[in-house]
């Protein structure tokens, strides 16, 4: 059921709150909507990017072009208002560069460029109950539908990555995230984090091109990368944006998630739980439950009145 923030809220100002949770109850199942069993893969034409930690020398060029290609408010809360240095993503930073410093002096540190996955099978995609997030299926961007989104903040909340970011500030709030400077794409340019690297430390191309530049630069320097392979080929399903790093991943904020997305093991669980009965039964105990307790309570009270009236009374 498709349903947009417009209908929902004419719905329940209309009186009509059960109809509305009708329709929540029925599109309020995260992934039952959008996830099949089928094993998601990247489009074809999916664009991508590639990140190399040994390359980026933690200039934040990127960070600027992308506040200004997206008309992004500059965060300088940090440096009192003298020059932008966002502490983390959000609602003014959807790209940012931050530092991974050891507490060893001795151990390797590395700067991380951090933005929207653009997971092949995103989970804020499968969680959004209004489909205001969706996948291309061309180009694999993950974007947001302002005028469907009721501002649950679910994709914020089930993002393993912690991107989505919520703008509290405003009447009119929005997620905000790295939509791959979309409407730079459609007028032929590449994004404008990619395109102002001065080390190329992250570069933009179709995810097949940039997966195999990836491993060709592993294959000829065995050692170099941490694991020699490439978080994103098939970590949460598969990930849009690539990376290569010196330094274990957890260590800049690439968790270990296995080979597997969280809407696939949602659905997984979720099959399992049905095709043994398990909800409906459980739910049907209960309800018997609740009703039999009821009975008796009620019984004992007519026994109470038959005995202070005299009276039999009714059922």
């Amino acid at each position: 059921m498709d349903i947009t923030r417009r209908k929902a809220l004419q719905k329940l100002s209309t009186g009509t709150a059960s109809a509305a949770a009708v329709g929540l109850t029925t599109i309020a199942l995260p992934g039952e909507a959008h996830a099949s069993d089928e094993v998601k893969v990247a489009p074809k034409n999916a664009v991508s990017m590639l990140y190399d930690t040994t390359r980026c020398v933690g200039c934040k060029s990127c960070v600027a072009a992308c506040a200004e290609a997206n008309q992004l408010k500059p965060d300088t809360s940090l440096s009192g208002g003298l020059h932008q240095a966002p502490p983390d993503l959000n609602a003014f930073t959807k790209n940012i560069i931050k530092l991974y410093k050891p507490a060893a002096t001795n151990s390797a540190y590395s700067y991380v460029k951090q933005q929207c996955m653009h997971c092949v099978d995103p989970t804020c995609v499968a969680g959004c109950s209004f489909f205001a997030l969706t996948k291309n299926q061309d180009t694999g961007i993950v974007s947001w539908n302002g005028s469907k989104c009721m501002g649950c903040r679910y994709c914020e909340i089930s993002c393993p990555f912690h991107v989505p970011k919520f703008e509290w500030m405003g009447m009119n709030p929005k997620v905000v995230k790295c939509e791959f400077c979309q409407e730079r794409l459609a007028a032929g340019k590449q994004p404008a984090c990619t395109n102002v690297c001065p080390t190329h430390a992250v570069i933009f191309g179709t995810r097949e091109q940039l997966l195999a530049e990836a491993k060709k630069r592993v294959a000829e320097h065995p050692g170099k990368y941490y694991q020699d392979r490439v978080y994103g080929d098939s970590d949460a399903g598969g990930t849009q944006v690539l990376y290569l790093s010196h330094v274990p991943f957890e260590k800049i904020g690439l968790p270990e998630m296995g080979n597997e997305s969280v809407p696939s093991k949602y659905m997984k669980w979720q099959r399992k739980l049905y095709s043994y009965l398990v909800v409906p039964t459980v739910l049907y105990v209960t309800m018997v439950g609740v009703i039999r307790g009821n009975w008796k309570e009620h019984k004992h009270h007519m026994e109470e009145e038959q005995k202070k009236t005299g009276l039999r009374p009714q059922l």
